[in-house]
């Protein structure tokens, strides 16, 4: 196996801050032609799909799924991830996905095939990295052109900004930023994917779901009459943790339980809520103008959760005066709703199940599908039509959205819009180092200030 799967490898890139990890991607970006199965600007059904996955966990390894069965011609070319683990992992899982006789992946449009068997799935050592520069060193790959990036929420804004200056299309998981920061590198990113032709896809696969779709058409065409008010849900139960090893550094431990540390997650009004408040600026077609909420730390209290809240409560205001009720808890042994409501003048939906009730009542009765599978359908088409999706300001708005619940949440006071997206917040660490790393406290209601200047 190649050396870049060792852990020495790892550590060697592993002093490295934050203006250098920018530095080094822009000056790769800079001497990387557009690569020349890049698709840009003509119309051919078959033309080359060359993959490559950036963040190696099971959100990457679906959305690998996802793309190598939404077409003809698609193919996994490469891989990188930060640790030699999760690689090892992940080459063996693709070979098990690939394994045994072809079971008719053969693809006709309007049939998405599942199955993988018969794939070449088994990736050379060449074409797989670890460590901080894993990323650098995929978008080097001439052949590659479609990029998708599911590390952490930390460094998908930084990824991105890469992948595009390097001229591929990028699928990035959301959220796409944990701080106003990063949200401005993702709307920049949006308008160099524009000059350049290039495509980007974000990971709120409910604007690529039937019952969404159908449903927010009509809510477009007046069947609620003016929007009054909304409701947005992510209430569970808890989420994974991995116990810590002996031989795991702060960084390590950070890294690979990064749900529960606000620089690397965005907190999880950020990192999961965020797919509902998306829905309602997609159906208020803006976003809002600011946000108050409640939240705290009741039942996760221990260090081994990091420094995120478990629950939040924010009520976010819009230019018209609707008032969107946000929830999101992770809590076991608690009632449970995903989902979101929209209230109107004329009636009232329930968008996540395609319900509309009033003067224009309204039942989504078409086939459910899978969007994790519809968007990169949508995106493949997009690209291959030379009229790629570009995603990068809706979902750097909704992100935003998220980012202005969290921060009126710590804080306890009211965030506006403008603030948030001028704020200097800057979650990123001095160095990333395979070392100590302090965790910032809880953030305290009426103690903890959102960064502006």
């Amino acid at each position: 196996m190649a050396d870049t799967i060792n852990m020495k490898t790892v550590l060697s890139h592993a002093d490295v801050s934050r203006r250098q990890f920018i530095k080094t991607s822009s000056l790769l970006a800079a001497g990387t032609a557009v690569a020349p199965y890049a698709i840009t600007s003509h119309a051919a059904p078959d033309d080359p799909i060359r993959v490559a996955l950036i963040g190696c966990g099971s959100r990457g390894m679906g959305a690998v799924q996802n793309v190598l069965t939404a077409g003809p011609n698609i193919k996994l070319v490469a891989l990188g991830d930060l640790f030699p683990d999760r690689m090892i992992a992940a080459r063996a899982q693709l070979e098990k996905m690939g394994s045994g006789p072809s079971q008719g992946n053969t693809w006709a449009p309007g049939s998405v095939t599942k199955s993988l068997q018969g794939m070449n799935l088994k990736i050379a050592d060449e074409f797989c990295f670890t460590g901080f520069d894993a990323y650098r060193k995929v978008l080097a790959i001439p052949e590659v052109n479609y990029v998708i990036l599911a590390t952490p929420p930390h460094f998908r804004s930084i990824h991105l900004k890469a992948v595009i200056e390097a001229g591929k299309h990028a699928f990035v998981e959301k959220p796409v930023a944990v701080d106003p920061t990063g949200v401005r590198s993702v709307l920049a990113s949006g308008e160099l994917a524009k000059q350049k032709g290039l495509g980007i896809l974000a990971g709120t696969q409910r604007r690529h779901q039937a019952n969404y779709v159908e449903t927010m058409k009509r809510i477009h065409d007046g069947a609620l009459g003016t929007l009054t008010s909304a409701r947005a849900y992510w209430n569970q139960g808890t989420m994974w943790m991995k116990d810590r090893k002996p031989e795991w550094s702060d960084l390590e431990w950070q890294l690979r339980n990064w749900m529960y540390f606000t620089w690397l997650s965005g907190d999880h009004i950020v990192e999961q809520h965020l797919h509902n408040i998306d829905v309602i600026n997609w159906a208020m077609k803006e976003h809002p103008i600011s946000a108050l909420g409640l939240g705290g730390r009741q039942v996760r209290t221990g260090p081994e959760y990091g420094n995120i809240y478990d629950h939040f409560a924010v009520e976010f205001e819009y230019k018209s005066g609707l008032r969107l009720q946000s929830f999101s808890r992770q809590m076991d042994n608690c009632s449970n709703a995903i989902g979101e409501v929209v209230v109107g003048t004329k009636g009232s939906s329930t968008v996540n199940v395609g319900v509309i009730k009033g003067e224009n009542a309204w039942r989504y009765a078409g086939k459910a599908g899978n969007p994790y599978d519809d968007e990169h359908v949508d995106f493949v088409n997009s690209i291959r039509a030379g009229q790629p999706l570009n995603e990068a300001q809706a979902i750097a708005e909704s992100n935003l959205t998220a980012i202005m619940g969290r921060e009126a949440t710590y804080s306890g006071q009211l965030v506006d819009w403008d603030s948030a997206m001028e704020s200097k917040l800057d979650l990123s660490p001095k160095a990333y180092t395979f070392g100590p790393m302090a965790v910032p406290p809880v953030a305290m209601p009426g103690q903890y200030k959102f960064i502006v200047d």
